[in-house]
């Protein structure tokens, strides 16, 4: 947040006003508006690059005239020493003062616990944690824990037409609006998403990585046709605009008591929480492919730092035997351990040694791909490249010395055995699992992933909890496309379940697989839950088009960073309704 306009400055009272982030060229603004004194509140480095030192500020404002204090608060950290602290500064600094952090809500936490008064609906604990910010909810929570307890009782059978009455389980220090769990696609476009409908929303989004990656481009990085350093930007750089980063990691789940626990040992607490953590990928599962990883011939799209190493091996190899491999699902994109095989085999093809090159798809799963209609015009390019397909055969163990593979093959008894295969070019897709945290937690099926009501995407048992994304239990394609539209459900309907309303949307189980057949051509499969095919354009989805390659490699990247990142809700209408 900028401070720049002072429309974006929260008043607390005469002598205090709160804001997010300013830069030094803000400083000029606040000092022309009457402010003698600036606090600042947030520890320098939190928000990456793009956030000014602390000492670069104070050097602007001691230029303008004004008194400079930094008083660094941590997420969640707001204790009573250092509301002491901030008490002590506002008492002896010129006034009126100016402080700060990320999105204002430590400064204000801290003016709240300061003063003890309430000026608004969000100064007092109970305020802070209770679901409809309502004279009549504080009301109900000044009356103790037995209004505590109704509220949970009621909150146990809550339907989609009424609002979700939440036990208070937090405190000024910790508590949002809305929690995030995870800041990849699905946890920063919904994010992005809620914040455009409702600006003054509280909301945290939990993430431990500085890197944020678009993934769906590591294909075409495997295949030659796109740059590593373009699928990757600093997280800093694209948290939507009045949302608190907590850089950190998730180490389970309270939903009775509403709150997320932090591998740091903090708890932060929440109205309605969001799950979107994605998927783990699982290399333990396949022995001795770790130590190998990145060498010895052995890659993997899945990985940034593997997928230009697959491109290197694609143009290295010459003659020899390659392998593609296929995990059992879930998995995310489940066309991408294809489209590598298809981009190398279109580049030999190319260079004119296929011919010399025996190529082999190792899947686990018996069909070549999950929607039939799509299996045919596949089919045409398996033959093109002379390439064999393996069905039923799980990749369980690799020697990257000896370049032995081995597989797990079930025959039509169900009778497994194990087989070594050589390799001089080996493309690994890991299997992937739930996260270890949301696997172990209350919100998880029996599969390990957060179990959703598929057309709503709300909790099958919590009503003030909603998933999305690779995370959640919905048996759609674990695809970027697929978010795109969950997005909007999800924010249509926590909004609707936070204000009592039925909810608005249904999802179709929309996801979407562009099949890189070759350099230059995609197949784009869009369908929904049971397969149905749901084309976006009114072209026959099952030929291969040189449009839909444009897509792939210039438009989708600029939708998903200038779209979906960013709350605008382009292509996203769900074909179900009410």
């Amino acid at each position: 947040m900028s401070a720049t306009s002072e429309t974006s400055w929260k008043k607390l009272d005469e002598n205090i006003v709160v804001s997010g982030q300013i830069s030094v060229n803000d400083v000029a603004a606040i000092a022309a508006a009457g402010y003698k004194s600036i606090i600042c509140n947030r520890p320098d480095g939190e928000g990456g690059e793009n956030q000014p030192p602390s000492t670069e500020l104070e050097n602007a404002a001691r230029a303008a005239g004004l008194q400079f204090a930094y008083l660094p608060v941590e997420v969640g950290q707001v204790s009573d020493e250092k509301s002491t602290a901030f008490h002590q500064l506002m008492a002896t600094l010129p006034g009126p003062v100016l402080a700060f952090c990320n999105s204002g809500n430590r400064a204000r936490a801290l003016y709240s616990r300061t003063v003890g008064t309430a000026t608004g609906p969000v100064e007092t604990v109970e305020a802070a944690c209770d679901w409809e910010h309502t004279p009549e909810a504080a009301a109900a929570s000044a009356h103790g824990t037995a209004a505590n307890t109704d509220k949970a009782q009621a909150a146990a059978s809550h339907s989609e037409a009424a609002a979700i009455p939440v036990t208070p389980a937090c405190n000024w220090s910790n508590a949002f609006d809305i929690v995030v769990v995870g800041g990849g696609a699905a946890g920063l476009g919904v994010a992005a998403s809620l914040l455009k409908r409702r600006a003054s929303l509280r909301i945290a989004i939990i993430e431990p990585n500085d890197k944020h990656y678009y993934q769906p481009a590591w294909t075409l990085v495997g295949g030659g046709a796109y740059p590593i350093n373009q699928t990757v930007r600093n997280t800093a750089d694209i948290i939507p605009r009045g949302a608190e980063w907590i850089k950190a990691e998730v180490a389970g789940f309270s939903p009775d008591d509403n709150l997320v626990h932090l591998a740091d040992g903090r708890s932060i607490g929440y109205q309605q929480l969001i799950v979107c953590p994605g998927i783990r990928l699982a290399w333990e599962k396949i022995e001795g492919v770790q130590e190998t990883l990145g060498k010895n011939g052995v890659t993997s799209n899945y990985q940034f730092d593997l997928a230009p190493y697959t491109w290197s091996l694609t143009q290295e190899l010459k003659g020899g035997k390659a392998l593609f491999t296929q995990p059992p699902m879930p998995i995310k994109c489940a066309g991408a351990p294809q489209k590598a095989m298809y981009l190398s085999c279109d580049y030999w093809q190319r260079q004119g040694v296929l011919d010399k090159i025996e190529v082999e798809f190792d899947s686990a799963g018996a069909v070549l791909f999950g929607v039939a209609d799509f299996v045919p015009p596949l089919m045409e390019y398996v033959h093109k490249y002379h390439a064999s397909l393996v069905f039923n055969s799980n990749l369980v163990k690799v020697d990257g010395p000896a370049k032995i593979a081995t597989f797990e093959i079930k025959n039509a008894a169900g009778e497994v055995t194990r087989v070594e295969k050589s390799f001089d070019m080996l493309h690994v897709t890991p299997p992937q699992v739930a996260p270890d945290f949301l696997r172990d937690s209350p919100l998880s099926d029996t599969s390990g992933f957060c179990e959703v009501n598929s057309k709503t995407l709300q909790h099958a048992r919590f009503a003030n909890i909603f998933s999305l994304g690779d995370a959640c239990s919905s048996p759609n394609a674990k695809t970027a496309a697929a978010v795109r539209k969950q997005v909007v459900i999800v924010a249509e309907n926590l909004l609707a379940a936070k204000e009592g309303r039925e909810f608005p949307l249904v999802y179709d189980g929309y996801g979407a697989c562009p099949l890189t057949v070759e350099n230059g051509k995609v197949v784009l499969a869009e369908f929904g839950f049971g397969g149905k095919l749901l084309p976006t354009f009114p072209l026959n989805p099952a030929v291969a088009r040189k449009l839909y390659w444009w897509f792939k490699v210039k438009l989708f990247p600029w939708l998903y960073w200038e779209g979906m990142l960013k709350g605008r809700e382009w292509l996203t209408r769900s074909t179900e309704t009410k």
